[in-house]
């Protein structure tokens, strides 16, 4: 059984298509995963800010 040609091509082209597909989604799953954390970290500044001005408010 031999495999012609355009085949081969067409099945290289198709295999790339999907590899670039899952780069694509592996991409965009990690650019949302890193954009969380700097979410917290600005919650995180504001409750510091809130508790600064709770101990400040407590002490007059």
């Amino acid at each position: 059984m031999t495999i012609n040609g355009g085949d081969a091509i067409y099945s290289i082209f198709f295999l790339i298509c999907i590899f670039g597909i899952f780069s694509g989604v592996f991409f965009l799953v990690r650019s949302i995963v890193t954009k969380q954390p700097s979410k917290s970290g600005r919650i995180e500044q504001k409750l510091d800010r809130i508790i600064v001005l709770l101990e400040k408010d407590k002490k007059e």
